[in-house]
């Protein structure tokens, strides 16, 4: 099946979008990728209050929620305690943006539904200007890694296996090089 990226809007995360993302953030598939419900839930309340600079949505697909997107900007995380852990931080230029995902219900995933909001929202981080984009699921997740490959994103050669549990993808990457 194909699906029409144009079917998907993204719309900010607020408030009384909670008690959803909670329900979402203990169903088992949602579990196994991210942490502990409350505590990822205290996260994104960081991030609709302002204590974050990461940017939280709701997926609709027509009016429908069916999933949840955020960025954050690399830069954030470009300083000597994030990258005495994660060196690979050093190598992307500040402005980047990273991408995480995640359906809400387990009978959408592999219908093409996460590769095409993907898309969408990677167009909409283009349209406002960013240019590297990254995404890094964890290695052992082929379903997310196939879906984010539809969606135009590829492991960066030189740092597969050099960071830790997550593979590295970029968007547009035709080459070798990360893309500035």
């Amino acid at each position: 099946m194909r699906i029409d990226t144009v079917e998907f809007s993204f719309r900010p995360v607020v408030p009384g979008d909670y008690a959803m993302l909670r329900d979402w953030l203990e169903r088992p598939h949602m579990r196994e990728w991210w942490g502990e419900p409350e505590e990822e839930l205290g996260f994104i309340r960081d991030m609709v209050e302002g204590r974050d600079s990461s940017r939280p949505f709701i997926i609709l697909f027509g009016e429908t929620p069916v999933g949840y997107i955020q960025y954050w900007h690399l830069g954030d995380h470009q300083n000597a305690e994030w990258i005495e852990t994660h060196p690979w931080l050093a190598e992307f230029p500040s402005e980047t943006v990273g991408v995480d995902i995640s359906l809400a219900d387990p009978e959408n995933l592999s219908k093409g539904i996460g590769s095409a909001a993907v898309t969408a929202f990677t167009g909409m981080l283009r349209a406002e200007g960013y240019s590297s984009i990254i995404i890094d699921p964890d290695p052992a997740n082929r379903r997310a890694i196939r879906a984010y490959e539809k969606a135009g994103y590829r492991p960066i050669p030189h740092l597969v296996g050099r960071t830790g549990d997550c593979l590295l993808m970029q968007h547009g990457l035709e080459t070798n090089e990360i893309r500035t």
